[in-house]
């Protein structure tokens, strides 16, 4: 038996990464094994030869003929560990603990000797008899602790066997370095500050069920790093673009959610009702009018983060709630604005991915595209990406056009207008092929009732449409400021009811708005884009769905 302890300990000193997986199958299905090196021997065993085995492509035969437990008897059994905490006079859920800074920060001030302060999560759990490793973790990263039983208080004793993977604990250890030179603190104190009474995911395989990922986040970014990572880079390109427009002089502001006419886009929004005012509001599905009313009160660079909402379809691409940028330049155009989201977005790629190509890869890590964004971007008129597709379109009747899309495998209703058939060539055969950055150019005015004619051919408008990764991510105009030309377009496009367009709007036009160029920018999409994530829902840390009812 003293052999087999030697050859268990061992094991557990060069095998670490083994060591824990089989912690992990022992606590998964609540296997009492602390004082049975044996046993946690043969279970390294299994653990390392089914991973030479997996590495050779060879099926496994070897598996541990257990049940799993249910979810209610693991509950059950942490509830009970929690009962005898509530007895032995613990608060299995503590007060208010003072740490040296999240988790990574408390790893970057390691040195060794100093005694640090720090809580997490335990995510893992390897107990060697006398003595224990714990894991802890947060958002930030992971730090091990090492626990010897003759170091800590007997009543400290007393709760190691009590705590489960999943609960959170505060530490306070001395830095010193392990023979696998991993910095570790050895704990001179510990405290409980939440016990968890469900089983986290199993770390090795993460959550495999799509609805589950979506629902409970949460679980998703305890065990799943990719997920984490995803969303420490969104939080970083919206910092970096706020940093961005701060230093080119833009100030940003805040306009209202809740609006009397939802103006701003060609969309259909949610709607709700006022009970003190007695007058029902929409959520706002753009803050384009409002932004330009603070170019007509005279601000020279304005922007805003916006949360816009719009009562349509969900998607991949699309969510019913998503994050917006929307600036303005007085006194500029939409040249000058694709000049400045292509020189915005070059910046924050290089400071969040590194560089300017981005690789999309699959779930097996296989690279499936590269993006480019090595500028210049290329730029090509609208109606020449039309061409491009069929020489001809321009010539042909509407009835002819309406064959031809059958022709290419298109839907064209006889509800639908020239623009908008023409529109879904556009979006079929040039946007969902485009991967490398585009700036469309000259778009049909019909499809952008809020940008200003152009001077030469007045079928078109000064506007862009920048397409990569086939998908639109922004939008740019020369701004409208004819308030005349404004109202006859917001009547064409709402049907000739005038309640349905902001006439507070064009009444601020009419005091005079300076020329301007205007950009938005889908924030989400570009989150898409720089992570390689191929649904909006992986961007968006609670996207909605639907009941479970």
């Amino acid at each position: 038996m003293a052999l087999a302890q030697l050859q268990c300990k061992v094991l557990w000193t060069f095998t670490a990464p083994i060591q824990e997986r089989a912690s992990d199958i022992l606590g998964r299905f609540h296997i009492q094994h602390e004082g049975e090196p044996l046993f946690i021997f043969f279970v390294c065993l299994i653990v390392s030869f089914n991973r030479i085995l997996a590495s050779k492509g060879v099926l496994l035969f070897l598996s541990l003929k257990m049940k799993e437990a249910p979810l209610s008897e693991l509950i059950a059994v942490r509830r009970r560990k929690l009962e005898s905490m509530q007895a032995s006079g613990i608060r299995p859920y503590g007060m208010r603990f003072a740490t040296n800074g999240p988790v990574a920060s408390v790893r970057a001030q390691f040195a060794e000797g100093k005694l640090l302060h720090v809580a997490g999560r335990v995510t893992a759990y390897r107990n060697m008899g006398n003595s224990r490793f714990l894991d802890l973790a947060d958002i930030t990263g992971h730090m091990q602790v090492f626990i010897c039983n003759k170091e800590i208080k007997p009543e400290d004793l007393e709760v190691l066997p009590l705590l489960d993977i999943g609960d959170f604990i505060g530490v306070v250890g001395e830095c010193f370095t392990t023979r696998t030179k991993e910095p570790t603190l050895r704990v001179r104190s510990f405290r409980v500050l939440s016990k968890a009474m469900r089983p986290l995911p199993n770390k090795w395989y993460g959550i495999r069920h799509t609805e589950t990922k979506y629902r409970q986040r949460y679980l998703d970014l305890i065990s799943n790093p990719a997920s984490c990572e995803i969303f420490r880079q969104r939080i970083r390109i919206i910092h970096e673009i706020r940093s961005y427009l701060e230093e080119n002089g833009f100030l940003e502001v805040e306009t209202p959610m809740m609006q009397v006419i939802p103006g701003g886009a060609a969309a259909e929004p949610f709607k709700t009702y006022h009970r003190t005012l007695d007058m029902d509001l929409f959520l706002r599905i753009a803050p384009e009018l409002y932004l330009k009313q603070l170019l007509v009160a005279g601000f020279p660079r304005v922007f805003e983060l916006n949360r816009n909402f719009r009562n349509e379809g969900i998607s991949r691409h699309h969510s019913p709630e998503f994050t917006m940028l929307e600036a303005y330049v007085a006194y500029s155009d939409f040249e000058q604005m694709a000049i400045l989201v292509e020189e915005m977005i070059c910046h924050i790629a290089k400071r969040v991915c590194g560089g300017l190509l981005i690789q999309h890869k699959n779930e097996t890590g296989e690279i499936v595209r590269t993006v480019d964004l090595t500028p210049p971007w290329k730029r090509a008129r609208y109606s020449d990406l039309i061409r491009s597709v069929q020489p001809d379109w321009y010539e042909l009747s509407l009835s002819q056009k309406r064959i031809c899309c059958a022709q290419m495998g298109l839907e064209a209703t006889n509800s639908q207008e020239d623009f908008e058939i023409t529109q879904r060539v556009f979006e079929k055969f040039i946007e969902e092929k485009t991967v490398d950055p585009l700036f469309v150019i000259h778009c049909p005015q019909e499809l952008v009732p809020l940008a200003k004619q152009n001077e030469t051919d007045p079928s078109v408008v000064d506007a862009y449409e920048l397409v990569i990764n086939g998908r639109e991510i922004s939008p740019g105009y020369s701004e409208l400021n004819d308030p005349d030309v404004q109202r006859k377009r917001l009547e064409y496009q709402s049907g000739g009811e005038i309640q349905k367009f902001d006439l507070d709007f064009l009444t601020a036009l009419e005091y005079g708005m300076p020329p301007a160029g205007g950009l938005g920018l889908g924030v989400d999409r570009l989150v898409m884009l720089l992570t390689g994530a191929e649904s909006i829902r992986d961007v968006i840390l609670f996207p909605h769905m639907k009941s479970k009812n």
